[in-house]
């Protein structure tokens, strides 16, 4: 038997981070008081009159089944049996010599480790795409870490690259649009002698131009998956913490959003801490603005204590250098951020817009999916600790083509429809959810859902809160309504062969403590450091329905560990995989997993899993990530994978004088999140 690997011990931060992680990306969320303090009943608190798990999941496979021939149905077990991996592993799902799997999985599997650099499959290559400070607009100069300004980094790639998308663009061959966020920045490792307690004018500047989002198109390598960036195309574009985006739909202009710069409420500088997001099929991409409350100060009112507003200083002190940062002058300017922000790379003069018909909250991302009539029906995850699931469904069909008509009515679909927050209830009795992991007597985490309206254009559905009130506290309308409490729900992704939905659950170190939610049939570790992944099919497959089935795809952790699970598929022939945050699918129909702040004495990493036949629950770990790093953005092509290195060398007592990681430019250079890609040397398909 594989022992356990040895845990992450050198940190009292949860979740796998360092201090710096923390201190600089959440503004030490997981130290704050937990932002929900409702009573909200948690999954398995309510068993009386759920529907049995196969009569229910029955019901919500019966067309995806129809429609994805070939993939396991969703009923018991016989369609997700595993067959039998051979006897003899590495201790790491790979058997030594051959590269078995699942198609687009038939790799040999990386081992855990903690190498800084990007680890790829033997047979594979790699290149950096592009780096923190490299130029992308016309006139903007070369990276200098020494002499660097804040004109320079407003035309430069920007710091910490999160979502990645990869869009065609036509007429010109061999090239796409690359479009990726900028969640944060970490000022110690970006300036020399930074001094946190007093940062000058100029390093806040440049960290305002460090944030938002790149557009930068690349261009491809014949033969291989290389891609270089294409300097000064007329479609490259920075949005920073300064650029003006507008703000649409039902809470427009809401006396909420308004502030003594724009009494309109309709038009807002900036955004910030950008984090997984989405590409829709009209080809815009959508960006999720997550823990935008560290960067406001002097937080007063209850709904500020909702979000996680303190009540003191912010770690960059920016509210010494532009008012709207302190709430004390102006208290509604935090309601202008943690929305969804839609862009349209094609369009270099449109104006970004915040969504606000899909709520304010912590949005980690915001992946669409079609309804069978044409409406765009958008999942989202609230990334805290017991927050919640969320989905919008537009009440227009999206118009096909490319036609100057039909792109500005499709830029208007996320602006007129019904915001809903979900309920999950497990289908075994409580006491069979002990908290350790155990599986319940039927075999499965399973149970039903429904998905609660909140608000609807200006009809709200909340008792004692106006539709506008809805929109800005969309928390508060949760806890109302009695959504479930989650274990940080992060990335969602629909599958686009069967329509079932995946939504990774990072963790929650404090499930199960005193006074805090313990365990259910959902999230069903107390004390919760690994994650799990929920799987989700609509009644019907029709994503615009008010009920659904789920169970838990994976539990994570280590395979020898008995809590963990692989949706059945024998625990001694995957890779080990902690944290999992952000996720996609390859041509294959096979989830790719990108962890974040792995507990098994590895470095974070990119992981494919098979999510249907004979080896759904397979998981092999395909790359690892350079010390103190986050793997981000994973978009996985026929040739070629990319994923986004975000805050390299992020280690406690890190700094630019005594850095904690060498990539990816080597000894004596100033570390530089990059976006990599990978693909394989002989040229073939990624994984067949």
């Amino acid at each position: 038997m594989r022992k356990l690997l040895p845990l992450l011990n050198s940190t009292p931060h949860p979740g796998g981070r360092s201090a710096l992680t923390c201190r600089y990306r959440c503004g030490d969320a997981c130290f704050h008081e937990v932002p929900n303090t409702s009573d909200n009943e948690y999954v398995g608190d309510v068993i009386a009159g759920a529907l049995s798990r196969r009569s229910m999941m029955r019901t919500a496979a019966v067309v995806t089944v129809a429609a994805a021939a070939g993939t396991a149905a969703v009923i018991g077990q016989g369609g997700d049996q595993a067959v039998a991996a051979p006897a003899t592993t590495d201790g790491h799902g790979n058997t030594p010599g051959k590269t078995d799997g699942a198609r687009g999985l038939r790799f040999a599997a990386v081992a855990p480790n903690k190498d800084d650099k990007v680890t790829v499959p033997d047979g594979y290559s790699q290149n950096v795409v592009i780096r923190w400070g490299d130029p992308i607009l016309r006139g903007a100069p070369a990276f200098d870490a020494d002499n660097q300004t804040a004109k320079a980094q407003a035309g430069q790639f920007g710091y910490n690259n999160d979502f990645l998308s990869l869009l065609p663009l036509r007429g010109e061959h061999g090239r796409q649009i690359l479009v990726a966020n900028h969640e944060y920045t970490d000022e110690v490792l970006m300036f020399r002698g930074y001094d946190a307690a007093n940062p000058t004018r100029e390093q806040v500047e440049i960290a305002w131009a460090a944030h938002g989002l790149s557009v930068v198109v690349v261009q491809e390598e014949h033969r291989s998956g290389k891609l270089t960036p294409v300097g000064r195309h007329p479609l490259n574009r920075r949005l920073t913490a300064t650029s003006e985006f507008k703000v649409t739909g039902p809470a427009a202009g809401s006396a909420l959003l308004r502030t003594s710069v724009d009494p309109t409420g309709t038009k807002v500088l900036g955004t910030l801490n950008n984090c997984a997001g989405g590409t829709t099929p009209w080809g815009t991409t959508l960006h999720g603005e997550e823990n935008f409350n560290q960067y406001f100060a002097n937080g007063s009112s209850a709904t500020d204590k909702r979000y996680g507003i303190g009540t003191g200083a912010t770690e960059r002190k920016w509210e010494l250098f532009d008012k709207r940062f302190d709430l004390k002058q102006e208290p509604n300017e935090a309601h202008r951020f943690g929305w969804v922000v839609e862009l349209d790379p094609y369009d270099p003069d449109f104006t970004p817009r915040k969504r606000t018909a899909l709520g304010r909250f912590k949005h980690e991302a915001a992946q669409p999916r079609l309804t069978d009539d044409g409406r765009p029906v958008v999942y989202m995850g609230d990334d805290e600790r017991f927050d919640y699931f969320y989905k919008f469904v537009s009440s227009k069909q999206m118009k096909k083509g490319n036609s100057r008509s039909a792109r500005e009515h499709n830029r208007t679909l996320l602006d007129e429809g019904t915001l809903y927050v979900a309920k999950l209830t497990g289908d075994s009795p409580a006491t069979e959810i002990d908290g350790s992991g155990k599986l319940p007597n039927d075999g499965e985490f399973d149970g039903s859902g429904v998905w609660i309206p909140l608000a609807s254009g200006d009809k709200s559905f909340v008792p004692g809160m106006s539709a506008e009130e809805v929109y800005v506290f969309t928390r508060l309308a949760g806890d109302k309504v009695g959504a479930t409490k989650m274990d940080r729900p992060e990335d969602v992704e629909p599958s686009p062969r069967t329509g079932r939905v995946y939504i990774a659950l990072t963790n929650n170190t404090d499930r199960g403590k005193p006074g805090k939610a313990g365990a259910d049939e959902a999230n069903p570790r107390n004390l919760n450091k690994h994650g799990q992944i929920l799987e989700l099919a609509e009644n019907w497959d029709d994503p615009a329905g008010d009920g659904f089935a789920w169970r838990l795809f994976l539990v994570a952790g280590d395979p020898n560990d008995q809590s963990t699970y692989f949706a059945g598929f024998p625990k001694e022939k995957v890779s080990p995989i902690s944290c999992p945050d952000n996720v996609a699918f390859d041509p294959y129909g096979n989830l790719w997993i990108s962890t974040d702040g792995n507990q098994l004495g590895s470095h974070d990493g990119l992981f494919g899993v098979a999510t249907h036949g004979e080896r759904r629950g397979e998981l092999k770990q395909f790359l690892t990530v350079p010390t103190g790093a986050e793997t981000c953005g994973p978009i996985i092509q026929d040739r070629r994978v990319l994923v986004a290195v975000q805050h390299p060398g992020e280690i406690d007592g890190a700094s630019v004088e005594k850095p904690a990681s060498a990539w990816p430019d080597g000894a004596g250079k100033i570390v530089r999140p990059s976006v990599v890609s990978v693909w394989r040397k002989d040229g073939r398909d990624i994984g067949v």
